[in-house]
């Protein structure tokens, strides 16, 4: 039975990952009218390798503060979800999104966890404007700063110590902004070398977008070049070298049903490397 305190239950063959977590989160993004939708197929999916608990909805909370659109609804689930990680006792966590930011509490209890934590950011975007920077006030685009330290402030106090810039890498961008470009030189924040090994305790971020749209067109912003092999390989491949403890699929928006079946189809492609490399 799934609620917001249970969980399913997971044949152990398909289990890698101590936790999966429905985090339904879109009132972080400026296109988020598919993302529910796109949230409840993702989680269905992650439901068959984890047990799943879902986020508490955190309500419309359209009022901006700190910098950040729908702030009130963003920090009520992230709240939400520092409690059922806290709760879990979980040591490896699969998620399943919501808008892009549904991993920042994830990978700040995961960080304090692991020591030396990499963070693999798989996306068309950076991610990485801060309150101070963001062009739009959308949450979406500051989750890479709010893990490297440079959250919105009643926010940043309970996300534990940064990740480390140097083991945080990027993988497939395509565009971004000042906001996100200023961040990047500031930490000196580099690209996954494809030719060094992948090691020590991993986080996956894999964000749709990053797939080219001739495959992969479920998305609302539709940036990436990727393609479904090649991403579902480099997934294979750090969960076979590496200690994979986390991976987060986001920024699912299928616009019907049958978009919704399909994609899903893909997401659990990407789970099976995830699981069984």
């Amino acid at each position: 039975m799934r609620s917001n305190h249970g969980a399913t239950r997971v044949p152990p063959s398909r289990t890698r990952f101590d936790l999966g977590l429905g985090y339904p989160q879109w009132q972080g993004s400026g296109r988020h009218e598919n993302l529910p939708r796109g949230a409840a197929a993702a989680a269905a999916v992650v439901g068959r390798y984890a047990p799943l608990v879902h986020v508490p909805s955190g309500g419309e909370g359209t009022e901006a503060a700190y910098g950040v659109r729908c702030w009130d609804a963003i920090f009520k689930q992230f709240h939400g979800a520092r409690d059922i990680l806290a709760r879990s006792g979980a040591r490896r966590v699969l998620t399943a999104g919501g808008d892009c930011a549904v991993d920042v509490a994830v990978i700040a209890y995961l960080n304090g966890l692991h020591p030396g934590l990499r963070v693999i950011w798989i996306d068309a975007h950076p991610d990485a404007n801060t309150p101070e920077t963001s062009p739009s006030g959308n949450f979406h685009g500051m989750p890479v700063g709010a893990i490297l330290g440079r959250g919105p402030g009643p926010m940043r106090p309970l996300l534990g110590a940064p990740v480390d810039p140097r083991r945080f890498h990027y993988f497939g961008i395509q565009v971004g902004d000042e906001g996100d470009r200023a961040l990047q030189r500031e930490l000196g924040l580099q690209p996954l070398d494809l030719q060094s090994p992948i090691d020590g305790p991993v986080h996956i971020h894999f964000d749709l977008d990053v797939l080219d749209s001739r495959e992969f067109p479920f998305v609302a912003y539709p940036d990436g070049k990727l393609g479904l092999d090649d991403a579902i390989g480099l997934v294979r491949r750090i969960a076979r070298e590496a200690d994979l403890v986390g991976f987060t699929v986001t920024e699912f928006a299928p616009a019907d049903d049958d978009e919704a079946r399909v994609g899903s189809e893909v997401i659990a492609r990407l789970c099976d490397a995830a699981v069984d490399p």
